[in-house]
């Protein structure tokens, strides 16, 4: 049942379809959009929603975003703000392919790296799987709405037996000026048997300005098929950022994910990989850095399907001022998930008496013959390191960066793409306030 707030919301927006658009295409619009007018908007009685109100989102006037170029943009500052890791590079401005700022070169044949707003109106249903899967699998609010008014996206499809040897990089950017905005990122990757790729998906925003980005990006690995993902959220600290990763993996694939969040007011990323079949692996890895008010959440689910897949979590939480970190993980072995082996692990670290998190990892075990494992920390600085520390001579801010830095030093040395290591460190950093002898 939809809030006063949720039907205010929707009141000022509608499916974006019309006859150019493929008659599957403006079927799923509009049963999306309907499903959130029936259905309305998550509430802390939803259990996964329950430390996340979205509320503020609700209540605040945001209006569709629409093709344009952005403000004083240039090369140079975007690359300031994501990076620069040598490979291929797709720009998307408010929700919209901005090709000035994208560089397509050096792709391997066969490969394609585009955007699909024109392969959507022209499409007559081999888009459509992929597109819509999010939605008609697992229906919520946010998803939905991504499904009904998604106008553009990225489309990675790497053939069979490929290795792409340079990064792709997926650039979301925000940039709404006065008038709040929200925008719908899309990405749609399919990896082909025994293909590789690095991809790195980088959301970010300017100034302090208030907007909501509400992704989704949608990932099919074939048998053997490896791909490491890296998702970088540095949205503005006035916006809101909702994300989902949905990703299904064949025989033999690997798949490893590094999340580092940063930005935003309040953001919610969810993660859902199912392993379809035997043999498949993850990794998840995350670091989020709350800090001022700011409210960062963390949902993942781990579906074993198939008998002898692994999966190994890691998450971890520094939280400061009065930040609220969450972290909210399940594993689930069905049955016939033989051989399963699984481990999920969360630790937060409490900067001061305000700051606050929230831990909940779990496991679903509905087969025998299985090896899973997990568990969660919650603490503070350890002041017996603190105080062997400042007994050495190190003042005590120094003292308490080094120890800061160490406990998140594990999550970036796993960032294997040395240009990237080095721009999640300087953010690192910065959100950390940590004094450079740290780093």
């Amino acid at each position: 049942m939809n809030t006063p707030a949720g039907v205010a919301f929707l009141a000022q927006l509608e499916p974006r379809t019309d006859d150019r658009h493929p008659a599957w295409l403006r079927e799923l619009r509009s049963a999306a959009f309907q499903w959130v007018a029936e259905h309305g908007f998550p509430t802390a009685k939803d259990e996964a929603w329950k430390y996340t109100r979205v509320a503020p989102i609700l209540e605040t006037s945001l209006r569709p975003a629409e093709p344009g170029t952005s403000r004083g943009l240039s090369d140079a500052s975007i690359e300031r703000l994501i990076g620069d890791y040598g490979g291929p590079r797709l720009v998307f401005v408010n929700g919209y392919f901005a090709a000035e700022f994208s560089v397509l070169e050096e792709l391997p044949p066969g490969t394609q790296v585009t955007h699909f707003a024109t392969l959507l109106r022209a499409d007559s249903g081999t888009l459509e799987a992929l597109f819509s899967h999010a939605f008609r699998t697992q229906p919520q609010a946010f998803t939905a709405l991504n499904a009904a008014l998604a106008e553009d996206g990225a489309l990675v499809q790497i053939p069979a037996h490929t290795t792409v040897e340079k990064p792709i990089h997926l650039v979301f950017f925000s940039d709404t000026g006065a008038t709040p905005l929200m925008t719908h990122p899309r990405a749609l990757v399919l990896m082909g048997a025994g293909s590789r790729l690095t991809l790195v998906e980088s959301h970010v925003g300017s100034g302090a300005e208030a907007y909501l980005s509400n992704a989704v990006s949608e990932v099919l690995l074939d048998a053997d098929a490896v791909l490491e993902h890296y998702s970088v959220q540095n949205e503005s600290t006035a916006a809101f950022h909702v994300a989902l990763l949905n990703v299904r993996q064949a025989r033999g694939s690997y798949f490893a994910a590094h999340s580092f969040a940063l930005g935003a007011a309040l953001a919610r990323q969810e993660v859902r990989i199912i392993l379809e079949g035997p043999g498949a692996e993850v990794a998840l890895n995350g670091l989020y850095l709350p800090r001022g008010t700011q409210h960062l959440d963390n949902q993942t689910t781990i579906e074993h399907l198939a008998p002898r897949c692994t999966s190994r979590e890691l998450y971890k939480g520094v939280i400061d001022d009065r930040g609220h970190g969450i972290f909210d993980g399940r594993i689930i072995v069905r049955p016939g998930a033989m051989k399963t082996d699984a481990s999920q692990t969360n630790k937060n670290l409490l900067l001061s008496q305000l700051a606050q998190a929230n831990t909940q990892p779990r496991l679903e075990i509905f087969a025998d013959d299985v090896k899973c494992a997990h568990g969660a920390a919650v603490g503070q600085l350890d002041e017996q390191a603190v105080f062997y520390l400042r007994s050495r001579g190190i003042p005590l801010a120094a003292a308490r960066s080094l120890l800061i830095y160490g406990f998140v030093r594990e999550m970036l040395d796993r960032i294997h793409l040395e240009p990237l290591r080095a721009h999640v460190e300087r953010l690192v950093a910065a959100q950390l306030q940590v004094l450079e002898v740290a780093a």
